[in-house]
């Protein structure tokens, strides 16, 4: 006896798939129906954190349901990556990532997650920059003075970072590489000390987050050469890049991003695209982010986050390398 299959069985594999891309459509279009968290891998009051409230706080405006930021600071932002990476991927937990995300898979011997494997990416946010800051004493007043001053004194000179690995230090280890000089790293355990001992004047400089130190360039306590990105900030239009000083080529964005947990419905993770582009382009966000030296980017789809952060862990891959730094 020949067995037919009947109708029923022998699409069901094709109803099921169908069944299943409507289902995941209709999640995306109901979501979110309870509460989103964004971790954030450092601690309060830094760029990161204000980014993440406001953007939670705008979200959680546009959607009726709560968007809490969940600090979760240690281990270089380890912690905080590593929390996200294991979280469900249902939308529900998503991360603000910065610098550190795509430095820390170079620094650190073994990690317990992998920056492209065990993330979604959702959408580059925002970019902020650093700025090269020297204390009063420093007898340079540009930074073609300071270069020729450094070449002039080799390993005499020296500046403090928040720590190994970190961006302020990678951006120092950079600027030795591409202006020829040797100035020594002092690392800190943190951005405060070691702004402390810039101010006392026990280190020479530092590169520095712009919107941190206005206060101190304004009251003459510290004095900036150059600023980092590849355009001049409305925070300190007056300040020259790098490049437009003399040193062609070398640019540190400060970034941030929202990633997703490897496995989150893709028509989730356009949504969240969409609504993230959309809080980051009202006036209140731009002004808002803007006081503290922050830029929220253009529209950018996932597949261009994704390029953006290869070519990011490419590139400091490479200075984690010529530096030696380690930070396990």
């Amino acid at each position: 006896m020949r067995f037919h299959a009947s109708p029923r069985y022998a699409y069901g594999p094709i109803a099921g798939i169908a069944c299943a891309l409507f289902c995941s459509l209709l999640n995306a279009q109901g979501y979110p129906t309870r509460a989103v968290r964004i971790v954030v891998p450092v601690g309060t009051g830094g760029a990161t954190d204000i980014l993440t409230r406001a953007l939670a706080q705008r979200l959680t405006s546009a959607w009726g349901q709560q968007v809490q930021v969940d600090n979760r600071p240690g281990g270089g932002s380890n912690v905080g990556f590593e929390v996200a990476a294991k979280s469900a991927a249902d939308g529900y937990t998503l991360l603000m990532a910065q610098p550190a995300f795509t430095v820390n898979v170079s620094l650190y011997k073994k990690l317990a997650y992998d920056p492209i494997r065990d993330f979604t990416a959702v959408t580059l946010a925002a970019t902020g920059a650093n700025v090269l800051v020297v204390h009063p004493s420093v007898p340079a007043y540009t930074l073609k003075d300071f270069i020729a001053l450094a070449k002039a004194k080799p390993g005499q000179l020296n500046y403090a970072s928040s720590g190994n690995g970190t961006s302020p230090h990678l951006s120092g280890e950079l600027f030795n590489a591409m202006a020829g000089v040797r100035i020594v790293h002092i690392p800190y355990k943190g951005a405060g000390a070691s702004v402390t001992d810039l101010l006392g004047g026990h280190v020479d400089l530092a590169f520095l987050s712009l919107s941190s130190v206005v206060p101190q360039l304004k009251a003459k306590r510290l004095r900036a050469l150059a600023i980092t990105s590849a355009k001049r900030s409305a925070l300190m239009p007056e300040l020259p890049t790098f490049a437009e000083a003399g040193l062609a080529g070398y640019e540190v964005t400060g970034w941030y991003g929202v990633l997703a947990p490897a496995g989150t419905p893709r028509e989730i993770v356009g949504r969240l695209n969409a609504d993230i582009t959309k809080a980051l382009a009202l006036d209140e966000m731009i002004q808002a982010l803007a006081a503290f030296g922050l830029e929220p980017v253009a529209p950018n789809s996932p597949e261009e986050f994704t390029a953006f952060l290869q070519s990011e862990i490419s590139k400091w891959a490479k200075v984690v390398k010529a530096s030696g730094a380690r930070a396990d």
